[in-house]
């Protein structure tokens, strides 16, 4: 029997309870979200539900790296994490979708988040099933729910500064943007969450971000662009926030796209002697 070590008898239950401010973060969205009313009038009181998916994030980058640190790894602790990422990148996200200022039928926008719910669940299940066959853990199949769920809350974070277009005191293209942007993004946002449901149950690769970072040894241009990031985000989350996620989902399947293109060129047919 291995001995435990100091860090294991000083935090036993710290994975765990990284785990369990996952769900706690998620159901607060939901909470927050519930305050606002039938339908939120402006995207301004949707900011707090938005970032408590976001903290919820962090909470999931976490616990599993503070799990193996002290060597706290365990089955349970598995299907916990999976069950708070439920609540906290299925429940909560689509939860909110239904808030947001809306341009269709209620009832179409209800399905969009049950449709959003179940890939979660379906895309959690499987990575479960799936995740004793992973030897790298430095990617996965299927876009990972909680880049989903930040995905679509990063809409909330983002339109309070386009209503901000809209005051008199803007200049006149400014509100003439963001009055077109206003009405445009009702219609954007479910179908985005709609396409954000099917990536999730896709065969898509997309790189697992933490793993990458924390167990490769980066060279001075990559730690420079890190902390950059970082640091934009933190100046100007309703940017750069939803910049980042959105690169993040579109970039692999672009890179799957370009592979098939690349496979079906006339260029790479095979090429027979006379």
């Amino acid at each position: 029997m291995l001995p435990i070590s100091p860090k294991e008898k000083l935090f036993p239950a710290l994975p765990t309870l990284l785990t369990l401010g996952n769900a706690v973060c998620g159901f607060g969205s939901i909470t927050m979200a519930a305050k606002v009313g039938p339908v939120a009038t402006e995207y301004d009181t949707l900011v707090v539900p938005a970032f408590l998916i976001f903290l919820a994030m962090v909470f999931d980058a976490l616990d599993g790296h503070v799990a193996r640190w002290t060597r706290r790894t365990s089955e349970f602790g598995s299907q916990l994490d999976s069950l708070c990422d439920l609540v906290s990148f299925g429940v909560a996200p689509a939860f909110l979708l239904l808030k947001f200022p809306q341009a269709y039928h209620p009832r179409l926008l209800w399905m969009v988040a049950v449709l959003f719910v179940v890939c979660a669940a379906l895309r959690l299940a499987r990575f479960n099933v799936q995740l004793d066959e992973e030897d790298t853990h430095e990617s996965f199949m299927g876009l990972p729910s909680p880049a989903a769920a930040g995905a679509l809350a990063s809409f909330a974070i983002a339109m309070p500064r386009v209503s901000e277009l809209t005051d008199p005191s803007m200049s006149p293209l400014a509100r003439a943007v963001g009055t077109w942007v206003l009405p445009a993004a009702a219609k954007i946002i479910p179908l985005c969450a709609l396409v954000l449901a099917c990536l999730m149950v896709s065969r898509i690769r997309y790189p697992h971000v933490t793993n990458q970072i924390l167990r490769r040894r980066h060279r001075y241009q990559q730690l420079i662009l890190l902390i950059f990031a970082v640091v934009a985000s933190l100046a100007a989350p309703e940017l750069i926030i939803p910049l980042v996620l959105g690169w993040f989902v579109v970039a692999s399947p672009l890179r799957a796209a370009r592979a098939k293109l690349a496979v079906r060129s006339p260029l790479n047919w095979p090429r027979h002697s006379p």
